[in-house]
């Protein structure tokens, strides 16, 4: 039984290989005539041929962006596309594209027939100055510009290799927002970003132009990045925008007075830089670069400069007013001291009271900070603490030097500046500082009272070098003040006699000199000198912080 049983089996089981091998046979004269008859219509080089014009129309259909009835409205609302923002912002020719290929993989709402090469975002690298820069550029004539899952891993992929190379990256930012046909895979294609933007944070220089809108969710990545610059009149920042608004909380208002660039540079700091128009924007933004590392592992670009190292200009020898209250502008300082009087304001607009940008010296770059007296007196509050801590720790993380001019009666006071947390601010500043490892000179050119002269890099703060100009006055608070509360233990005299008497035995810089407070008392003419000299000492300064997770900023 079980004999006969197996016989069958095997008897079947060979019939079945025999048809499948039939089968196979037949299926393998099939290709093999239907290969014949298409080699005998293309050759294997026409075949090739027709596969590379294929890859070069795709190409071409990606280059075109939504097509040229979108770009030419982009254009008549003087905003340069996607790809011409690259060209002008990049060396001529270095611009090399990652993945023009890719479109989005959303089916739902019809959106499997709506399909761009590219998907909305044109990303690659190139150079500016002969120096590598990885870019990604929105392109608004593609759904306008909306993040959809596929468009967020094309920036992830720049960001990424950035970090993994050590190179700045730059974000043209012009999109609506979230892609809202993908739903939360735009939401998470945003937080992805977002965690590559914290994870380059002090590692590679971030840059974000804003050439268009930037809103809602999109707006916290150029937050977390470095600096951001914007465009007059065709830039706009904001999370809930104008419309929401109107319906929410009945409040009108137009893009430009919700988020335009005015009010980003001007009142809520959130900006840096407001350019007159896109061209303007790219060319300056590479200026810009110019000052900065490629990474936190190297130093700022050395430049030559044919500006004389002991060049003296004897005006600031007398650019000090001699009442010690009466306004100058310390840019005019600024601008007599640095190479080829060429200094790079940051945030010009905000926090007018305190000065910070780029300049160099001896052709290498330096941070510089200064109180402004034109602005408040130049007293440090709120908004300026804030400018300056920032800028001081962006100068730290790249290994920027810190130049500081200090002209500062105080923290300004008011009931205004306690209650919106001065103590909480200002402290900022000062954590900064003190956090600082890089190079540190500061320059006192007229006073420097109370705890404002502890918080502007002072020697405590382990200032490098400290220099002050001879007519400068370092105390507790000027002599006007000290008076009215000393005046009835200071003996007889006049009011003026007294102011006198204290500003010689207290405020003269020779008391703080005496002390080693202060490094030297040095003529205004022999600052540029003396800067450039501080520079090569510090060249090879070696300064860390006791090893720690984090240093918890009082935020």
């Amino acid at each position: 039984m079980f004999r006969r049983f197996s016989l069958r089996t095997t008897q079947s089981s060979l019939k079945r290989v025999k048809q499948q091998q039939t089968a196979v046979f037949s299926a393998n004269m099939r290709f093999q005539r239907n290969y014949s008859l298409l080699v005998d219509r293309k050759s294997e080089p026409e075949l090739k041929k027709d596969f590379v014009d294929k890859i070069q129309k795709v190409k071409e259909m990606a280059k075109e962006g939504g097509g040229a009835a979108r770009v030419e409205k982009q254009h008549e609302k003087g905003k340069l596309t996607a790809r011409e923002r690259i060209e002008l912002l990049l060396d001529k020719g270095s611009f090399r594209e990652y993945d023009q290929f890719v479109t989005h993989r959303c089916t739902d709402f019809g959106m499997e027939d709506k399909k761009f090469y590219g998907d909305g975002v044109v990303t690659g690298y190139g150079k500016i100055n002969g120096r590598l820069v990885y870019v990604f550029s929105q392109d608004f004539t593609v759904f306008g510009g909306s993040l959809s899952e596929t468009f967020a891993q094309k920036i992830c992929k720049v960001m990424d290799q950035a970090a993994k190379v050590g190179a700045p990256v730059i974000g043209l930012n012009d999109s609506g927002g979230a892609r809202i046909q993908e739903g939360v895979d735009s939401l998470a294609g945003y937080a992805e970003i977002f965690q590559r933007n914290v994870n380059a944070s002090g590692l590679v220089p971030q840059i974000s132009l804003i050439m268009g809108n930037c809103a809602g969710g999109a707006v916290y990545s150029p937050a977390m990045t470095d600096f951001i610059f914007m465009v007059k009149n065709t830039s706009y920042m904001y999370v809930t925008g104008p419309e929401v608004l109107k319906t929410v909380t009945r409040e009108e208002i137009d893009h430009e007075g919700l988020g335009g660039s005015k009010v980003h540079t001007r009142t809520s700091g959130v900006a840096h830089y407001e350019f007159e128009n896109e061209i303007d924007a790219l060319k300056r933004t590479r200026e810009f670069i110019s000052f900065l590392p490629q990474n936190n592992n190297e130093m700022p670009p050395k430049t030559e400069t044919s500006d004389p190292i002991d060049r003296k200009d004897a005006i600031l020898n007398d650019i000090i007013p001699s009442s010690s209250t009466a306004p100058y502008d310390m840019k005019d300082i600024i601008n007599l001291i640095v190479d080829e009087r060429d200094f790079f304001e940051i945030q010009p607009d905000y926090a007018k009271n305190i000065l910070t940008g780029f300049g160099r010296f001896g052709g290498r770059p330096v941070a510089i900070i200064a109180n402004q007296p034109n602005e408040l007196a130049g007293c440090l509050d709120v908004n300026s603490s804030v400018k300056a801590a920032r800028f001081v720790r962006f100068a730290n993380a790249f290994n920027i030097p810190i130049l500081t001019l200090v002209d500062v009666p105080g923290f300004l006071p008011g009931v205004n500046q306690e209650h919106s947390g001065i103590i909480r601010h200002g402290a900022k500043l000062l954590f900064a500082y003190a956090e600082a490892t890089v190079p540190k000179i500061t320059i006192i050119t007229r006073k420097a009272y109370g705890g404002a002269y502890d918080v502007m890099s002072s020697k405590h703060l382990r200032g490098d070098l400290n220099y002050a100009w001879p007519q400068s006055e370092i105390a507790v608070m000027g002599p006007e003040g000290a008076v009215q509360i000393l005046g009835r233990n200071m003996g007889e005299g006049t009011t003026k006699e007294k102011e006198d008497a204290y500003r010689a035995k207290f405020a003269s810089p020779l008391q703080a000199a005496s002390r080693g407070f202060i490094d030297d008392v040095i003529m205004p003419v022999d600052t540029r000198r003396l800067i450039i000299e501080g520079l090569e000492l510090l060249e090879n300064k070696h300064l860390e912080n006791p090893p720690k997770k984090i240093s918890n900023i009082p935020l």
